[in-house]
């Protein structure tokens, strides 16, 4: 079940604003701190008060919007490889710093995790000339499930080594899990986007 926050007041006019900015920048989905302007105004315009939360120092980790209480982290999936089933959070946090051990970078994600007590990601799933957009809600508990897996040394970069595991539930895998050697970040990929709440879908026509 989502979460209350995402009524169907806001629902309704955050498709609003994102066809809006399609408005302006008809090929370019927003992304980034710009979808996070969007769902800030979106929650602006349906609930007052609410508190947005801006980092005041760079690569510090935190919520990225503060509504009725609730703690949101707020993603996007856009790019011309994202599939319409398969979920890929490319930076769900860094952990850059050592020691590089399997147990103490489980340990600074769970970290991570409870910083956050929803994710809201908005992915742009290519076919033109339509954008079909989905709106989802990742469970931050689903994602808590990194703490069982069993990171073994991926690929064959020289230097610190990247790691990875596929995560479990009731045995069946819903996602993997991987730590970047080059640049610290955790990944998460080919998470199957029934294991989440999708909170609506709609296609978008290019203009061109």
């Amino acid at each position: 079940m989502a979460h209350p926050v995402f009524t169907d007041d806001f629902l309704v006019a955050l498709r609003a604003l994102v066809n809006v900015h399609h408005s302006i920048y008809d090929r370019i989905p927003p992304q980034g701190i710009y979808f996070e302007a969007l769902v800030e105004e979106a929650f602006g315009r349906i609930k007052k008060p609410f508190t947005p939360i801006r980092g005041t120092t760079p690569n510090v980790p935190g919520p990225d919007l503060l509504v009725e209480n609730i703690r949101l982290s707020i993603k996007t999936e856009t790019g011309a490889g994202t599939d319409p089933q398969l979920i890929h959070i490319t930076k769900l946090c860094t952990t850059e710093r050592e020691p590089w051990a399997p147990d103490v970078l489980i340990k600074r994600v769970m970290a991570h995790l409870r910083r956050y007590d929803s994710i809201l990601m908005l992915r742009a799933v290519w076919n033109p000339p339509l954008i079909h957009y989905q709106l989802v809600e990742i469970p931050v508990k689903l994602l808590r499930l990194i703490r069982t897996g069993k990171l073994e040394p991926v690929g064959r970069r020289k230097g610190r080594q990247s790691l990875g595991a596929d995560v479990y539930r009731g045995g069946e895998r819903v996602f993997h899990v991987h730590f970047d050697g080059s640049d610290g970040k955790c990944q998460v990929r080919d998470l199957h986007i029934r294991h989440c709440n999708v909170l609506q879908e709609w296609d978008l026509q290019l203009r061109r």
